[in-house]
């Protein structure tokens, strides 16, 4: 689930209010240089210092109750980790919720690439009758429409009875397995935001979008989303760390927990869960291994030229922060494209889960990359406070300068 689901009512209704919190009160300990292992210094011209002095505005603008850990990697160099505390690991696990998302879109661009489907087949063409119903029209989506937000489906996350077991039945509800097709359903009880090809071509994020691609490619390639995902992609690239659960809650290798305050002052873990299981949002990784997928994309290691191109051609976006090269970037295929203040434009796609937030990015050219990771201890973060200092990092460790 991404930052478009936070804005649309993805809100914990116990969450309290975030406190200001000076940048000061960041430990000592915090940055680079803070356990067995960490490099003292980046080389190039993003020194370990200014890594370490970003990662401590990320945890102000979360309010200071975070925990926050970034992993640097630039080609031919040592790669450089921070971390605001040292108790943290360095390379941790974590739920990357919608960043699953461009790990779903470069599977259907493999198989288009492969001729097993074509981006531009309806829906209705690989799943006839799943899009029905009050105003929804299989026949007039594409598979392309779908990867970039551009079908006008409702968002199933946004329905009121999953925001209820969300917001405020979460304990009875956190090993929901609820499926693809069932979620699907849920979505068709709504009526479109709006219908593609009627009017100007309109934008609006949906988790729903990436559930009817992944059902699509599955039929197209008689393979579950899981298993292309990991002999298409996670394979190949030998990421060790990262992984799809599905339905088992548990995080295998080392993880930083996740609590949030309940309404009676009491922590609510939220580590174990099993509602981010599905093809919008159910990938585990790390910081590292986020790095490296994101260069090889970008490095033309997952794709042939012609579909990496398709997968930048954009459309605009309204949901993120104006970053701080001035003006906004567009929304491709599973993929930001977002321009830097030294020019030229980085890729990432962002993933916002139950306290837990990641911002992986990498240079066009693909030989710089940056991943930051946040999990909450007391309350959900401010998302735009947050967005705005990650944003500010990556503009200066993309642009490699101080």
């Amino acid at each position: 689930m991404g930052a478009a689901a936070g804005r649309r009512g993805l809100v914990v209704a116990w969450a309290v209010a975030l406190a200001t919190t000076a940048l000061a009160a960041v430990p000592a300990t915090a940055g680079t240089g803070t356990g067995p292992g960490d490099r003292p210094r980046a080389d190039g011209g993003y020194p370990a210092a200014d890594l370490r002095g970003d990662l401590a505005a990320v945890k102000a603008a979360g309010g200071g109750d975070v925990n926050v850990v970034a992993a640097y990697d630039r080609a031919g160099r040592a790669p450089v980790t921070a971390r605001t505390s040292a108790a943290l690991p360095r390379d941790p696990e974590f739920r990357i919720a919608s960043t699953s998302k461009t790990f779903t879109a470069v599977v259907l661009l493999q198989l288009a690439a492969e001729k097993r489907l074509s981006l531009d087949d309806t829906v209705d063409h690989w799943l006839p009758g799943v899009v029905a119903g009050h105003g929804n029209d299989g026949t007039r989506i594409t598979l392309r429409d779908l990867l970039r937000h551009t079908s006008g489906l409702y968002d199933y996350v946004a329905d009121p009875g999953i925001q209820d077991k969300l917001v405020r039945h979460f304990e009875e509800n956190r090993y929901d397995d609820t499926s693809a097709r069932d979620l699907v359903a849920v979505a068709m009880r709504h009526a479109p935001l709006f219908t593609p090809g009627v009017g100007p071509r309109r934008w609006a994020y949906s988790n729903t979008d990436y559930l009817v691609a992944a059902m699509a490619a599955e039929k197209a390639a008689g393979q579950s989303w899981q298993e292309m995902v990991e002999h298409r992609v996670i394979a190949p690239l030998g990421l060790r760390h990262t992984y799809i659960p599905g339905a088992n809650p548990f995080l295998v290798g080392p993880h930083v927990p996740v609590t949030i305050d309940g309404p009676d002052g009491r922590p609510v873990d939220l580590t174990e869960e099993s509602f981010q299981h599905t093809a919008d949002s159910g990938v585990v990784s790390t910081p590292s291994d986020l790095n490296a997928f994101f260069r090889a994309l970008a490095g033309g290691r997952l794709l042939p030229a012609a579909q990496w191109r398709e997968m930048r051609e954009t459309v605009p976006y309204d949901d993120l922060p104006v970053p701080p090269a001035g003006r906004q970037g567009g929304y491709g295929l599973g993929l930001r494209v977002v321009p830097l203040t030294c020019g030229g434009v980085y890729y990432m796609h962002e993933g916002d889960g139950w306290g837990v937030y990641g911002r992986p990015a990498v240079s066009a050219d693909g030989r710089r990359a940056v991943t930051v990771s946040i999990t909450t201890t007391t309350a959900l973060v401010d998302q735009d406070k947050v967005d705005r200092a990650v944003e500010s990092l990556t503009d200066r460790a993309l642009c490699d300068r101080a």
